[in-house]
C-alpha cells in the first residue's frame, strides 16, 4: 500500500510506510545487469549529444556547457533572495522554446513545497521570451519570424504542470508518481523541485531514517532524468554548520545528501552582484559566472552587458 493513499495518523505509522515504500525493492538478476551493458564509445557520444536547456544568461550556460543537462540532476542551492525560485521558473519557461530556435520544445513540471511559486512572475517571463523569439526570428528571417505566432504566452503557462505539496509524505508520494505521469506526457523534459529540502526539515526527529528516505528519494529521480531524457532541478536552502567553532552557510540536509546530485551550483552574493558556482560536477570544471534577476527573468550581468 502506498504511503500516501492512506490517513496517517502518528508518527509511527509514517515511519513503517515510509520503510515498506523504501525497502522491499528486489535486487535485480545477473542477466539484467548484463541486457543493460554499454560500451564506454557508446556512453561517450551519448553525452557529446546530451540536450541542455538554456538559463537565459549567456556566462553561465557559458559555464554550464550549454544550459541545464538532461539526463542529470542538478541541484541549486543559495540564500533567501538570490534567485534560486526565479532560476527555476526560467527553466521552466525556456525548456519551451521551440526546436527550430534552438530549444527542446518539451514542457515542464514545477513541485511547489513552500508555496512560492508566482504565476504572475511566470507570466512576465514567459512575455519576456516571446518577445526574444520574435526579435531572434526577426534576426533570422521571415520565414522563422512567421512561425513564432504558433506560441504565445498562455501557451508557456499551459505547459507548465504544477503541483503544490504540504508534507514529505506528499512529496515522497507525488515523487513516485512521476514515473507513471510522464510515461503518459512524453514530451516533458524537465522536473523542478522548489525546494527540496522545505518538508524534510520540518517533522523529522529520525535523521537516520530522513538521510535513507533522501537517498531513495534521490536515487529515484536520477532513474527518471535517465529514463524519460530530461532535466530534473532541485532548488536547496541554506542552512548554518558549525566547523571548527565558527559558523558557515552551509546547503541544507547534511553532507550525505550533497552525493545525491549529479551536479551542485551554488548562487551567492559578491559584493551587489549575483554569480553562480559551479561547485560539483563529473563533467564541468569549477568556475564562476554572474547574472542578474530582472523583470525579463534571468539575465546577463549588467557589468557584462
Amino acid at each position: 500500500m502506498d504511503p500516501w493513499k492512506l490517513p496517517i495518523s502518528s508518527a509511527i505509522q509514517r515511519k513503517r510506510l515510509l520503510s515498506q515504500s523504501y525497502t522491499s525493492h528486489a535486487s535485480a538478476s545477473p542477466s539484467d545487469l548484463a541486457c543493460g551493458a554499454q560500451n564506454a564509445w557508446d556512453i561517450l557520444l551519448e553525452e557529446e549529444s546530451m540536450t541542455r536547456i538554456t538559463t537565459s544568461c549567456a556566462e553561465l550556460d557559458k559555464i554550464l556547457g550549454g544550459g541545464i543537462s538532461c539526463k542529470e540532476v542538478t541541484e541549486i542551492g543559495g540564500v533567501p533572495g538570490i534567485g534560486k525560485t526565479q532560476l527555476g521558473i526560467q527553466l521552466a519557461v525556456n525548456v519551451q522554446i521551440p526546436s527550430y530556435y534552438g530549444g527542446l520544445g518539451g514542457k515542464a513540471i514545477y513541485i511547489d513545497t513552500e508555496g512560492s511559486f508566482m504565476v504572475e512572475r511566470v507570466l512576465q517571463i514567459a512575455e519576456a521570451c516571446t518577445e526574444d523569439m520574435t526579435e531572434y526570428g526577426r534576426f533570422l528571417g521571415k520565414s522563422i519570424q512567421a512561425r513564432q505566432v504558433e506560441m504565445g504566452p498562455k501557451d508557456f503557462l499551459e505547459n507548465i504542470y504544477y503541483f503544490r505539496v504540504c508534507s514529505y509524505t506528499e512529496q515522497i508520494g507525488l515523487e513516485n508518481y512521476l514515473d507513471k505521469f510522464i510515461s503518459e506526457h512524453r514530451d516533458v523534459k524537465i522536473v523542478v523541485i522548489d525546494s527540496v529540502a522545505f518538508q524534510f526539515r520540518q517533522d523529522f526527529d529520525d535523521l537516520a531514517q530522513r538521510t535513507r528516505v533522501l537517498s531513495a528519494m534521490a536515487l529515484k529521480l536520477m532513474k527518471l532524468a535517465k529514463k524519460f531524457s530530461l532535466a530534473v532541478v532541485l532548488l536547496n536552502q541554506v542552512t548554518t554548520k558549525v566547523i571548527e567553532s565558527s559558523f558557515q552557510l552551509a546547503l541544507a540536509l547534511g553532507d550525505s545528501w550533497s552525493h545525491s546530485c549529479t551536479n551542485r551550483l551554488i548562487l551567492y552574493w559578491n559584493g551587489e552582484e549575483r554569480y553562480a558556482y559551479i561547485d560539483k560536477s563529473p563533467s564541468l570544471r569549477s568556475a564562476s559566472a554572474p547574472y542578474s534577476v530582472t523583470s525579463r527573468g534571468i539575465r546577463n550581468s549588467s557589468s557584462n552587458s
